[in-house]
């Protein structure tokens, strides 16, 4: 297990440990349905759990989400749910086997982020999230055909580029690529679709 990995489990656990990391109902967007996507009772056992996909799942691997674009190289992958401070976070994590420190290493982690406040790209600043905030100093761009929020990797989100946008009220897209990855972040970005 990877330190990311390893880091995403304590974060889990901690809050399962808690007693703040509810299991949302089973529930997930269906057509016609212009809610935000969030995992299955199932979804989210998986993810407490951290049981792995090897190999990863493809471009549905977030219900309700298509990612159309994952770039090749990855070994693994996993959901990755929370619940806290009123907001949803329901996501996929595609890896290799390279150790996150070694600067080849492949990673991608789309999230979605149901949050009732969500309506401007200025609050991502002050978002709620355990994991990926946007701390550091954050720039506004056009990447992929949207104006998103976009920072250089931390520490605990390792190296590379990390963006987020309003994709409209209420719901928010995280994506996290690793260095060799962010020249293909336009096309990941513009292949995600919510319905």
């Amino acid at each position: 297990m990877t330190r990311t990995q390893q880091a995403l489990a304590l974060s889990v656990l901690s809050l399962v440990s808690a007693g703040t990391l509810i299991v949302p109902p089973a529930h997930a967007v269906t057509a016609g349905d212009p809610g935000c996507p969030t995992p299955t009772r199932a979804e989210a056992e998986r993810s407490q759990a951290g049981r792995s996909d090897r190999p990863p799942r493809g471009a549905t691997a977030i219900r309700g989400v298509l990612v159309s674009h994952i770039p090749k190289g990855f070994s693994w992958g996993r959901v990755v749910v929370d619940r806290h401070d009123g907001l949803s976070e329901y996501g996929y994590q595609w890896t290799d086997t390279r150790d996150e420190v070694d600067r080849k290493h492949r990673s991608l982690w789309v999230r979605v982020v149901c949050w009732p406040d969500a309506r401007e790209l200025s609050q991502l600043k002050d978002a709620p999230f355990h994991l990926g905030t946007f701390s550091g100093d954050p720039k506004t761009a056009k990447i992929g055909g949207r104006t998103v929020l976009t920072q250089e990797g931390d520490g605990a989100l390792g190296h590379g580029r990390y963006v987020g946008w309003i994709e409209r009220k209420g719901t928010v897209v995280t994506v996290m690529a690793s260095q060799p990855l962010v020249p293909e972040l336009g096309r990941i970005i513009k292949g995600i679709r919510l319905p």
